[in-house]
């Protein structure tokens, strides 16, 4: 598949359907949880730190993960599961770095606490890794300028606009806050722009908020 923001291409606007998968690997104490977390694909990291953004892109994001409720509501370990909520997704640029700082924020916790090793959940309260599988095709909207990029972004599905912002900058690794801005600054060389929407925080905002953001950001730019 082509670059979906390219140097002195247009901007092809890609959507994206989401299904999960079972992998077969559980976890029933927080040794078996951070091997896993340490052995399973990047996907399965992008499931659990992100399925809450995907159920509910219409909602205002608190954007928790999976393993920090796991080992709050069934080990009741509410310490480690604190500070596993407080990682800051948006810090990072790959679901490498996010899963290495979500290892060592365990890893430390286990240095310090190495009785927690021993509390067990029920076989029935496991942790299962679930595998994010995405299906991603275009969406036959073209934008050759900013006039007409605005124009698209206001009739785009949210699920077009997540992909752009969330998935093609942590699951594709692309070196950009998200597709709109490094396409932007690339092919039309609006590098204030750009900016502008890359400092956008879209774990703050719901998904058509952030829609609303950005034709604005655009458009006054064009005044």
């Amino acid at each position: 598949m082509e670059n979906m923001a390219n140097e002195k291409k247009p901007f092809r606007f890609y959507s994206r359907f989401n299904l999960q998968q079972l992998t077969g690997i559980k976890a029933v104490t927080l040794t078996q949880l951070l091997k896993g977390i340490k052995e399973v694909p990047g996907s399965v990291i992008y499931d659990h730190t992100h399925r809450f953004l995907q159920q509910h892109i219409y909602l205002n994001p608190e954007p928790p993960n999976d393993f920090a409720y796991w080992v709050s509501d069934v080990l009741g370990d509410d310490e480690l599961a604190e500070r596993l909520a407080s990682i800051d997704t948006i810090q990072f640029p790959d679901i490498r770095s996010l899963r290495e700082k979500i290892i060592q924020t365990i890893e430390g916790y286990l240095d310090k606490n190495p009785a927690a090793a021993a509390r067990k959940a029920n076989v029935h309260e496991a942790f299962h890794f679930i595998k994010a599988i995405s299906f991603i095709f275009p969406t036959g909207y073209v934008a050759n300028d900013l006039k007409e990029f605005a124009e698209i972004l206001k009739v785009i599905t949210i699920e077009a606009i997540y992909f752009h912002v969330f998935e093609a900058r942590l699951r594709l690794e692309r070196n950009a806050a998200n597709d709109f801005s490094y396409w932007i600054e690339t092919a039309i060389g609006d590098k204030v722009l750009a900016d502008r929407i890359a400092k956008l925080d879209p774990y703050t905002h719901t998904m058509e908020d952030l829609r609303k953001s950005i034709v604005r950001l655009v458009e006054r730019r064009g005044e």
